[in-house]
């Protein structure tokens, strides 16, 4: 049996038409837009910018924002392409699978699935630290036991809101999709407020000069050190124009989570036209408010003097208004809400694929007969975040996230050369401009970001890579549902293989 079997796009568009395994088509375009918004807006336009400006770049963080929208959206055109030509669940899975083949196709879910449930961890206990500052502004404390933090048994506000957000995507991706609506809204309404409140404190002088000189940075050394100075041995240096692209590499995670949208392509209404318009969309967005927000703080105050944790309240605490503090806290908490609920979506439709094709065991992608939702999955995954939120202190394998979502980048980029070559007739509703040249400059971007993770990150994500080689060769390998032929027809309903 070939690990490098594919599996055609026609057999996975059957799979999609099992009433076993058929999922509710009830999301639009702006349906798929608002998603995008709700998981890319999070923690990193009240965190990011402010570190960012501070040590990298200065005002020049604005241009940074614009690289890294740039470089996202070479990407997001690749995924753009493969979701109209495969609208199935599964996303990058489910591509690499009709393209490369299944042991690629494994690595990527399996990568998924390090970006997704882990990403959607680490950002619930990002939403308790937001949620117990709330309560402390209004007089309420939480045992320091049960707060998170050094020291504490648990951390009950991120197991909680892990759990209700399940609750919600087991009832429907219908009911999901209305409270993201709602709270996206809300979080889009104060970053608005934001750009358009600190307007009146900006200072012409902030701004100069707005590329600052280039300096040497720190120097860190060994597993600390970036993979890149690791090869090259050179110097790291702050600002300048260096500084600017070294800030990309940074503010660049502000954007992960756009690629979540093309894992609800099996659930909406025409997702050859929609999920292209949900992707593209979304980004475009986003790119334009955190360039806004970015100008608009760096303006308020001198980036020497941005706070690097929260720059955002500190800039408007700077100039007199403290009052502004509270309502970003909460447009923080609604930003990371919706980025937890729409992360375990893609997780939940992504391992949702694998199991239809038997990688995972096929029992668990049973459709709730009502909600038509892969609920099993859902409580899994529900379950599994909630308990690491609760107790697995995170934030060293935080950066985890950061390289499997460019390594998944690198290959649905792959994906869209290989595809136009293997199957020049499949019907494509979008198509990327500039074939093989933007590809090929996506998976460039792509790999020039992983280069610059520490080399720590690289041995953790190889480690977690062993893991998902041993459990495919154990399991996924003897029990796919597609035959060994080129072709790599699955009859509807066929029964588990085994060797």
């Amino acid at each position: 049996m070939s690990v490098f079997r594919t599996k055609s796009v026609e057999a996975s568009m059957a799979d999609a038409d099992e009433s076993e395994h058929q999922l509710k088509r009830e999301l639009s375009a702006l349906d798929l837009t608002v998603f995008g918004v709700g998981v890319i807006i999070g923690t990193g336009i009240f965190v990011l910018t402010g570190l960012a400006a501070k040590e990298h770049a200065g005002p020049a963080v604005a241009l940074s924002f614009v690289v890294a929208g740039i470089v996202c959206g070479l990407a997001a055109l690749c995924y753009a392409e493969l979701a109209s030509t495969v609208p199935v669940a599964g996303s990058a899975y489910t591509f690499a699978y009709a393209t490369s083949g299944e042991i690629v196709a494994w690595i990527i879910g399996w990568d998924l699935l390090l970006e997704m449930a882990l990403g959607a961890a680490v950002v619930a206990v990002g939403w308790s630290q937001y949620f117990s500052s709330l309560l402390d502004t209004i007089g309420w404390h939480l045992p320091a036991s049960i707060a998170g933090g050094d020291g504490a048994f648990m951390d009950l506000p991120a197991l909680l809101v892990v759990l209700v957000l399940t609750v919600v995507l087991v009832l429907g991706v219908k009911l999901s999709a209305r409270v993201n609506s709602v709270i996206v809204a809300i979080k889009v309404a104060i970053v608005l407020f934001v750009i358009v409140a600190g307007l009146f404190f900006v200072k012409a002088a902030n701004y100069h000069p707005f590329v600052p000189p280039s300096t040497p940075a720190p120097d860190t050394s060994g597993l600390q050190a970036t993979l890149w100075q690791t090869i090259l041995g050179s110097a790291p240096a702050n600002f300048g124009v260096v500084g600017i692209f070294t800030a990309a590499a940074i503010v660049f995670f502000a954007f992960i989570g756009f690629d979540v949208v093309a894992t609800a392509a099996e659930e909406t209404r025409k997702p050859q036209r929609d999920v292209p318009r949900g992707i593209i969309g979304s980004l475009v967005i986003c790119t334009a408010l955190y360039v806004g927000v970015s100008l608009v703080v760096v303006g308020m105050q001198k980036y020497t003097e941005l706070n690097p944790d929260a720059p955002l309240a500190e800039a408007f605490k700077s100039v007199g208004a403290n009052w502004a503090a509270t309502i970003i806290t909460v447009g923080a908490l609604a930003g990371l809400t919706t980025v937890v609920m729409i992360l375990m979506l893609g997780q939940s439709r992504v391992l949702f694929a694998m199991s239809r094709d038997n990688l995972v065991p096929r029992g668990l992608a049973t459709v709730h007969p009502t909600f038509r939702t892969p609920y099993r999955i859902t409580i899994l995954i529900g379950v599994v975040v909630a308990v690491l939120a609760a107790f697995i202190p995170l934030s060293a394998l935080a950066e985890l996230v950061n390289i499997g979502t460019l390594f998944a980048f690198v290959v649905v980029s792959i994906g869209v050369i290989v595809l136009r070559r293997t199957r020049p007739d499949l019907e494509r509703a979008f198509r990327v401009p500039w074939v093989p040249v933007l590809p090929i400059a996506s998976v460039l971007a792509c790999l020039y970001l992983m280069l610059n993770l520490p080399v720590e990150t690289w041995l953790r994500f190889l480690v977690w890579m062993v893991i998902g080689f041993i459990i495919y060769f154990w399991y996924g390998k003897r029990h796919s549902r597609v035959p060994d032929d080129a072709a790599g027809e699955v009859p509807a309903g066929t029964s588990p293989r085994s060797s």
